[in-house]
Parts: structure tokens; sequence; C-alpha cells
């Protein structure tokens, strides 16, 4: 009952969430190709500082930092902070907790990271600056897909449902990977010793149980500056924090929860009075209140509080300002044969096909040699149909682009607006088909 309550929180939250994104994703679009695109590019290009004095919190090598810089770098290190608080609970307790419950999604999210990866590569033409983008495939968007999953509720097997949210967890960590390893710039070996500095303070503090939550986030920050200027991608810095914030107790659950019971039991019948039923306390009756709600917040880690947090902040204002800066796309000069040709169609076929593929593969080998079983509740169409949900990339994917081409130039400039034409199809034609399998495969009736 618990692990049902558990995961259905985390599909209610992911669908909420999704919808307003694809209401900013749709409007980035409209307003890229109006009236208003001048100002609308421009606008996230202005300089934003937060200084002490003369030091900047938000500069880069000196240099103040844009609008956009600032969402890239700063509050996605949040939202990698939260993707990092999700990997960690799911190793602890969740679908990532064990051998016999990781295996599958960890499978299908290696081959659906590796042949997405084959496929841009076969199909991308064989120029260097293009071949920058060969990781843009290989997201799922944790959101988007669970979003679609839902259109169909009770109808999905809750085995189906699990896979599909570890292997997209699972999918973050590899992506969180690749950035780390080769997204990095020039490194800046005295920024990286105290960046190392400040990465021993937070393992330290993790050891020593320290579970204020401000400890983290304050140190945290100062790793995200370090990192910045370090030239490691500063949203790893989020994933730091998150693997040092405590998943445990001070001093365990049972303390907290004897001292909540024996107040409760010892609590005497609450007197009202007026229409208003107003309570009239004790000091004593306000004092065993105090002690229960005391005891209560101490039951909850610092992890899962601190994820608990983040969830509204990272799914109604981060990732939605991520899609109005990110994913709008100039259509003027753009022709629809662009789409079948260079990024745009490498992006395309490695999410649409290679994901599927991918997926599916690698999971029906792993099945067949009896490594693993298929989700609880499911077939092998229900199953593919799941797989094809898988190359709904949006916002990593198109957070991969931008580190990929971002810095290329005017050619750069058009690239990354051709992959974000084939992350956003690509993306779109996976959904629609996984709809229509969906429909088809699953059980008419729960």
């Amino acid at each position: 009952m618990t692990h049902n309550y558990s995961f259905k929180s985390m599909v209610k939250k992911y669908v909420n969430s999704s919808a307003v994104l694809i209401v900013c994703t749709v409007l980035a679009l409209i307003l890229a190709n109006s009236s208003l695109k001048g100002d609308f590019f421009s606008f996230w290009n202005r300089e934003v500082s937060l200084s002490i004095g003369e030091f900047n919190l938000f500069s880069h090598n000196g240099h103040p930092m844009t609008l956009v810089d600032v969402i890239n770098d700063f509050l996605m290190a949040i939202f990698f902070l939260s993707v990092g608080l999700e990997i960690k609970r799911e190793i602890l307790v969740g679908e990532l907790s064990s051998r016999k419950k990781a295996m599958l999604p960890i499978i299908g999210a290696c081959g659906g990271m590796l042949i997405p990866v084959l496929f841009f590569w076969i199909v991308c033409p064989n120029n260097p600056e293009m071949m920058r983008g060969v990781a843009i495939p290989m997201a799922t968007d944790i959101a988007f897909s669970l979003g679609v999953l839902s259109i169909f509720d009770k109808r999905v097997p809750i085995g189906l449902k699990i896979f599909l949210a570890a292997l997209a967890v699972a999918d973050d960590l590899g992506g969180i990977i690749v950035i780390a390893l080769f997204y990095s710039s020039t490194i800046d070996v005295s920024y990286l010793l105290l960046a190392g500095v400040c990465i021993a303070i937070l393992i330290i503090g993790n050891n020593r149980k320290i579970m204020s939550k401000s400890f983290y986030i304050a140190t945290g920050i100062v790793l995200w500056y370090f990192m910045l200027n370090s030239g490691i991608h500063s949203t790893i810095a989020g994933v730091i924090v998150a693997f040092c914030v405590p998943g445990s107790l001070r001093r365990g659950a049972t303390r907290y929860i004897e001292r909540i019971k024996e107040n409760i039991n010892s609590f005497d019948e609450v007197h009202t009075v007026g229409k208003h039923h107003t309570a009239i306390l004790t000091h004593d009756e306000i004092h065993k209140l105090k002690s229960i709600e005391s005891a209560a917040d101490k039951l909850i880690s610092p992890l899962q509080e601190l994820e608990d947090s983040l969830h509204n902040i990272i799914g109604y204002f981060i990732i939605p300002l991520f899609a109005l800066a990110n994913v709008g796309v100039d259509f003027e000069g753009m022709a629809f044969s662009d789409l079948f040709a260079g990024v745009a169609l490498s992006v395309m076929v490695g999410l649409v096909a290679g994901k599927f593929i991918g997926v599916f593969s690698f999971s029906w080998i792993a099945i067949k040699l009896g490594i693993v079983q298929l989700p609880q509740g499911a077939n092998w169409k229900s199953f593919a149909s799941v797989c094809m949900l898988c190359g709904i990339g949006l916002t990593v994917s198109i957070f991969i682009a931008g580190l990929s081409y971002a810095d290329a130039g005017e050619s750069g400039a058009q690239m990354l607006n051709q992959a974000k034409l084939g992350i956003l199809c690509g993306s779109a034609i996976s959904a629609t088909i996984g709809c229509l399998l969906l429909n088809r495969n699953l059980p008419k009736k729960a």
C-alpha cells in the first residue's frame, strides 16, 4: 500500500507539471515566430547580477551571466539537485534499491542511451561540429512520458508504470555522467581545488549526520560557484549535493514515534466554545502539540524533506522557465525539408527509432536470458508500447543540445535550432505512436 501510494504521488506530480510544460513549450514557439520575436530573444540575453560589493555570484570567468545563462547554469543545477535526490531515494528504498528491482530498468536505460547515439552517428553527416550533439537523443523526459502514460490511467499495469519511471531515473543518471565527462571546458585547477574542499565539507557533514537543510544548500551554492568557474559543468554541483544530503534519521524512527504516541495518549479532550468552535488549550496541551509537531518533523529525513520542498519549484517554475528560454525555434529561413537532413534528422531518428530499439532489444535479450522478468501484469505488446514512450526526450535533450552547440558561433545557432526541431518532432512522433500502441495493446478496461 505504501509503495503504491508513493508511486501514485510521483505520477501525479509529473502529470500536473507536464501540462504546464506543454503550455510553456507552445508559448515559446509562438513568441519565437511572432512579431515580438526580437524582444523575446533579446530578453533572455540581458545581463544578470547578484552582487555583494565587487563580488558577483552570477559571473563566469569575470563576465556577468545573461538571464538564459542563469536559467541553464544556476536554476538547472537546482533541477539536477532534485534529480539527484530522486535517484538517491530510488537507490536507497525505491525501484533501484535491489538487484532484482533495478536490473530491468537499468539494462533498458543502457540500451536507450547506447543505440540512439549509434543511430545519430550513422545518420549524421561526417561533420565534427554536428557530431558534438551525439548525446542529445539519449534522454527520456520523465514528466512527459509519465504524463502520456497517465492518459490510460488504470488500464496500465502498475509494473509498466514503475518500469518507465525507474528507467527514466536511471536514464537521468546516465545523462548526468555524460554531462560531467564530455561537456566540461578548460579546467581551472585553483577553482577545482576549492570545489574539492566544498565536497569534503559536504561529505563530513553527511558522515556526522548534520540534518540542517540550510547547511547543504549554503555549501552547495558555494560549490556551484567554484564548479562554474572551474570548467566542470556547474549543474553537476546539484547532483553532488544531493548525494551528500542524509537519507536517514539521526536517532531512528522509534524514539519519535513513541514520543508522538505518548503525547497523543495523554492528551485530554479539547473543549470548544462559541459557534465557530474555538479551541481552548492549556499551556500544557499547547506544549504537547508542539512536541508532536517537532517529533513528526524529525521523522522526515533531510533527503525526503528537501525533495518534497523542491517539487513545486521544479515543476511549476524552473522547468517551465527553462522551456520558455530554450525551446523557442525561429522557423524563418527553415524549410520542411530541413527536418529530413543533418542534425534534425539525426536527433529525430535517434529518439523515435533509437530509443525504442535500444530499450526494447536490451530488455528482450535480458528477459530471454532469464536475467530479469517482464514487469508484473505486462505482455510483450504492452511492454513494447511503453518502450515507445521512451523516445519522448524534451528537457534534458534540449539542455544537452544547448551544451553541444551554444558556443559554436553562427553555425552553432543554426544547428541548435535544427536539434530543437528534431527533439520536438521526435518527441511528438514517439508520443503519438506510443499512444496508438497503448490504446491497441492495453486491456480495454482496468
